[in-house]
């Protein structure tokens, strides 16, 4: 799953076995996804009420998760993903949901980790890759790396350098993941 396809596009490099890519929204990890050779499937939120009060997070799961499970992955990596999935995925893919966010988890869960960080004055923030539950951000820690936060640093510069961690970290724990969940 991919928002602005970064993370997508370092898995593809790093010759990570991506067998499908859904989407939340139009963007450019569908592009990246169809370039590659990869299925790529939108499953847009806004069929099933967008991103207010009216959106049915369990429909649109259902959806989301019939669209995977007919791609038949060992393991789904979320990246970029704009939605906390209901538990028709957690499911059909116990354990099996990953997620990557650019802070070290507990600290700053949401999605404006970042703009958090920096609000609060936090001098070292960072990356963590963990397994997604039904509670946003509070699944168990798989791997985190700590990126500094510099005295003149953006919103954009500090997000800049936790996602070059990301695309590196987390590829290496999709991997050793992926090696454990097959094994079992």
């Amino acid at each position: 799953m991919s928002g602005t396809g970064t993370i997508l596009q370092a898995m593809l490099e790093q010759g990570l076995p991506v067998v499908a890519v859904v989407a939340d929204r139009p963007c450019r990890g569908l592009e990246l996804a169809e370039a590659a050779g990869v299925p790529a499937v939108l499953v847009d939120r806004r069929q099933w009420g967008g991103f207010g009060p009216a959106f049915d997070r369990v429909g649109y799961t259902r959806a989301v998760t019939e669209a995977l499970e007919a791609q038949r992955p060992d393991l789904v990596a979320m990246a970029g993903f704009g939605t906390v999935l209901a538990e028709p995925a957690h499911e059909a893919f116990p354990g099996r949901i990953l997620n990557t966010h650019p802070a070290l988890l507990p600290a700053f869960p949401g999605w404006r980790a970042v703009e958090d960080a920096l609000a609060a004055g936090a001098t070292v923030t960072g990356c963590t890759v963990h397994v997604a539950t039904l509670e946003m951000d509070a699944g168990p820690v798989l791997a985190q790396e700590e990126v500094p936060v510099l005295p003149d640093d953006t919103v954009e510069t500090l997000h800049e350098r936790i996602k070059q961690v990301e695309r590196r970290l987390y590829p290496e724990t999709v991997r050793r993941r992926l090696a454990e969940v097959v094994r079992t």
